[in-house]
């Protein structure tokens, strides 16, 4: 794929031969944004931000997207499956202790010692808990559900496995204790973007995120895409924002 940019439009080259498409259309939009992504994935620009000192594998305008989707709803209970360096659970964390108000559940596989005893000393930490196991596991659910409240605001957020049937799995898993009103955030679908960048791999085109969200509503019709917080064009997470109607 070859892109030119010539008196404001966009002229894509492929072997199937030329397409124009306007730099200010939203068709040109959107394809300035996927190349962006293309790019700075190859490049793990993702890995380069830190939350109040703990790395978090986010691009920024989803870090601000997720804090003004956090001030809307007001959640009391945000669940994280997936904690890697913790950077994520901090950050929701801090934002609720500007609100005055919310707790955070954080759930990995395995939880590396070095990042455990970052996360426990960090001062957000009054504010998280967590929990070691699969997030789909039996054990993982029952310890999870002693630690939910009648009556609370839940948000959750996959960020784990992204292979499509995990993501899938945790969907089906989470999806009941959302509130109408409230999210299901589903990461890095924005993988099946990134399947013919050089460290890609190419059975991400059918293994990712974004295809478990469209199995996933094709049999439940009481959530639906909210694009309201991917309009900034870049985001690993397009079509991942599914609010509860009914």
């Amino acid at each position: 794929m070859h892109i030119t940019e010539t008196d404001s439009t966009i002229i894509l080259k492929n072997r199937n031969g030329q397409n124009e498409v306007s730099l200010y259309s939203q068709e040109g939009f959107e394809m300035l944004s996927n190349l962006w992504i293309k790019v700075a994935a190859e490049f793990k620009l993702n890995y380069e931000l830190k939350w109040l000192g703990r790395p978090i594998i986010q691009f920024g305008s989803n870090m601000v997207m997720l804090q003004e989707l956090i001030w809307e709803v007001k959640p009391d209970i945000f669940i994280e499956t997936g904690i890697a360096h913790g950077g994520s659970l901090i950050y929701t964390a801090s934002l609720f202790e500007m609100m005055g108000n919310g707790k955070v559940i954080g759930i990995d596989v395995e939880i590396r010692e070095h990042n455990r005893i970052a996360i426990v000393a960090h001062p957000m930490y009054k504010r998280i808990s967590m929990i070691e196991g699969s997030s789909v596991s039996g054990t993982t659910i029952a310890e999870l559900e002693k630690q939910l409240e009648p009556d609370k605001k839940v948000m959750v957020m996959l960020d784990s496995n992204h292979s499509r049937e995990h993501v899938l799995n945790e969907m089906q898993l989470y999806s009941k204790y959302i509130p109408v009103g409230s999210y299901l955030i589903v990461q890095d679908g924005a993988q099946k973007w990134v399947a013919d960048i050089p460290r890609g791999k190419a059975e991400w085109i059918d293994d990712n995120p974004l295809n478990a969200i469209d199995d996933f509503l094709k049999s439940n019709n009481d959530f639906v895409v909210d694009e309201t917080y991917t309009r900034l064009g870049i985001s690993s997470s397009p079509g991942g924002y599914l609010k509860r109607i009914k």
